[in-house]
């Protein structure tokens, strides 16, 4: 069971800083160049040519940050910014691909222009194929193809990389030497030498450059590198573990005692994935509970999968991983949660948003393996698909179904689902899926983008009283009918990008009083319901409004505890010439994080407006229509006090004349400038704009 965490909390922005120092690894300056001259070396025939360099090494070694780091320089030219290359594309492969999904990214990737068509969910590996050679035949392209494990998969992947004369370039990487030497010119990536891992080493525990450590520390943290072999990702993790531990009184007895316990049973003849494996153990046996609970959970996840952070952390809270702590709230304490993993460099961030906050996350190949074999061990959770587990245990408490091979999933007709608490489902496998009924005790239900669920299972839904994590995301369901109200534990409902609700919520759906997220977009388009502001819990709501008036302000405004809220306006109100102003009329109370998106800008701050306010997100679909409407480009923005991060979204429209959006830049610099706080402001000009990280 999880505990509550001990120490204090994490500076999310130091946090995220470090880690970007982190993985600009040290020494990584000087390979990317001698990849670079790899790639770019050769008379004036081969410069033309198709140029493959493949990265090889064994895990945990960097191959990936490298292949990352030649892949920015060279989408650039120093000098002037311009982009060398006509397109661009990174994707991971890893060990079980999914071919169809990876040339679906590639393409995508490739062609951001690119509308989605109707049919290409149908497409097959060959079809996709052909689309993606179509579009490269005139084009200089850079791709990079992370972590493949097969040849087999490098030839699939090669068909439909084109041999043109437009000096493209491919870097794969790779553990697998055959692999490698098949794909093109192999660059060898060698353990760190002892100079370059002691200072990252020490840049990890001290977070600066040339920090040495006391001399009573120097002979055994010279004993940790030796075991350690160069390997970034085992000198980042022991480096995490050690930070925590400075400048106390035992610091020499506790550094003594962990490189006991990465040295026992290890000799020099040791293979490096058990060496890795072992040193990582040692970083999960130091964990508090509650954190050991939160980095098994993470098994649920394929390989090479992006999390998002939002709904990993509201998962934690509907799984009952996170504890209560004065003065914040449970999503907060998630988040900390979170970021003590990221510290300690067994979680890693994927993307970070405008505000400098992790908003996605995966975890390195060795750090899963381990955490798969534990969680395993401790009949964490089962996961069933890609690999299938040798066997299934008879009580199982946390099940992901990922797969849709019938023999697979039939084992499950045999099992006593009775006690599973847990249930994730991939669209392919709700097919095969017994009845939801037959899962009485269930706390977390994930049905995300599952759209054979529509209105006839809403029955055994209803019937699931423990709920306290339900998603539809992304289903065929219609309507909530008004049973939602038996579901008095729940805390999370997500039903955005469902097939359009045309009901309104049913008047029970007040009984709810646990709820803490709500998220409606692109389901439901409707007023504000007056009887929303008693939902005395409500932390986080997205909402979409046809039109929006004082009313649906004045009720959101008084909903006690909401801190994240994202509002879309389908359609500006006709005939309003003057913006909505929000004051201290609307409390807002609570408010920390604000996106609105509409055709146009229709709300305006006063003085005295979203008092606790720190980001902001404003995406305007159309700024011409917004100048027309209202005469001016005027927000306010200079009114709101607490405000740290603004974000202005905004798409290339031919009816947006270049006059009209400097205009709109302009304006808005000038209220930030005015604005005390000294706010960081952010400009994106956006193909298709989405106010989602």
């Amino acid at each position: 069971a999880a505990t509550k965490p001990i120490g204090p909390t994490i500076d999310t922005l130091r946090m995220s800083a470090l880690y970007r120092k982190a993985t600009e690894l040290v020494g990584t300056d000087e390979k990317s160049v001698e990849v670079i001259k790899m790639l770019t070396e050769g008379d004036m025939v081969s410069q033309k040519q198709l140029k493959v360099v493949s990265i090889v090494g064994f895990g945990g070694l960097g191959k990936t940050t490298l292949a990352n780091a030649v892949y920015e320089k060279l989408k650039v030219q120093e000098d002037n910014q311009e982009l060398q290359f006509d397109c661009s594309a990174f994707i991971s492969v890893s060990l079980n691909p999914n071919m169809e999904q990876i040339f679906r990214s590639l393409l995508h990737q490739l062609d951001k222009h690119r509308i989605q068509n109707t049919n290409e969910a149908l497409w097959g590996e060959e079809q996709l194929i052909r689309e993606i050679r179509t579009f490269l035949e005139n084009k200089r392209y850079l791709i990079v193809i992370d972590d493949v494990w097969d040849k087999s998969v490098w030839e699939n992947i090669k068909y439909a990389l084109i041999e043109n004369e437009y000096e493209s370039r491919v870097i794969t990487t790779t553990r697998i030497l055959d692999v490698a030497q098949q794909a093109g010119g192999v660059y060898r990536l060698n353990p760190l030498s002892v100079v370059d891992s002691r200072k990252l080493f020490y840049q990890r525990i001290y977070d600066m450059e040339n920090k040495s450590p006391p001399s009573q520390l120097v002979e055994v943290s010279e004993n940790i590198l030796e075991r350690c072999g160069g390997v970034p990702l085992a000198i980042l993790t022991i480096g995490s573990l050690l930070s925590n531990k400075k400048g106390r009184a035992h610091t020499l007895e506790y550094w003594s005692k962990v490189q006991k316990s990465i040295s026992s049973g290890l000799d020099n003849n040791h293979d490096d994935v058990k060496n890795m494996r072992r040193i990582l153990s040692v970083s999960y046996s130091n964990l508090p509970p509650h954190l050991k609970t939160c980095l098994l959970h993470l098994s649920l996840y394929p390989e090479d999968y992006k999390i998002a952070t939002e709904q990993l952390i509201w998962k934690w809270v509907g799984e009952g991983f996170v504890k209560k702590e004065q003065g914040k709230s449970l999503y907060e304490v998630g988040g900390d949660y979170l970021d003590e993993l990221i510290n300690k460099s067994l979680v890693q961030p994927a993307k970070f948003d405008n505000a400098n906050q992790v908003c996605s996350c995966h975890v390195h190949d060795m750090v899963r393996d381990l955490i798969i074999s534990l969680s395993s061990d401790e009949n964490f959770l089962t996961r069933i698909g890609d690999p299938q587990p040798e066997y299934l245990p008879s009580k199982i408490r946390r099940l992901s179904i990922q797969t849709c091979i019938p023999e697979v999933v039939n084992q499950l007709s045999t099992m006593g689902l009775t006690n599973v608490r847990s249930l994730t489902v991939s669209s392919p496998a709700f097919s095969l899926l017994p009845t939801l009924s037959g899962f009485p005790v269930l706390r977390v239900l994930d049905l995300t983008f599952c759209m054979q669920v529509d209105n006839n299972n809403w029955k055994d839904i209803c019937s699931l009283f423990h709920l306290r994590y339900l998603s539809l995301k992304g289903t065929s369901i219609t309507r909530i009918p008004k049973e939602i109200a038996n579901l008095q534990f729940l805390q999370v409902l997500d039903i955005s990008s469902c097939t359009e609700i045309e009901e309104e919520l049913p008047s029970t759906f007040i009984q709810l009083t646990q709820l803490l997220l709500f998220h409606m977009a692109d389901s439901i388009t409707c007023a504000v319901p007056r009887w929303m502001c008693s939902m005395s819990f409500l932390f986080s709501l997205s909402i979409k409004l046809e039109t929006m008036g004082e009313e649906d302000l004045q009720v959101l405004g008084n909903i006690p505890s909401l801190s994240e809220l994202y509002i879309q306006v389908q359609k500006p109100t006709q005939g309003r010439d003057k913006r909505l102003v929000i004051d201290n009329a609307y409390p807002f109370r609570c408010l920390k994080r604000f996106s609105v998106k509409g055709d146009t800008m229709e709300l305006k701050f006063a003085r005295g407006a979203m008092q606790s306010l720190q980001t902001l997100l404003l995406v305007l679909d159309n700024v011409h229509d917004t100048f027309s409407q209202f005469g001016d480009l005027v927000f306010g923005l200079e009114n709101i006090s607490l405000l740290e991060h603004i974000v202005v979204e905004f798409p290339f429209d031919e009816e947006d004349s270049d006059e009209e959006t400097q205009m709109l830049r302009n304006v808005v610099q000038k209220e930030v400038e005015m604005n005390q706080n000294k706010p960081i402001l952010t400009f994106t000009q956006t193909d298709a704009v989405d106010g989602t990280c």
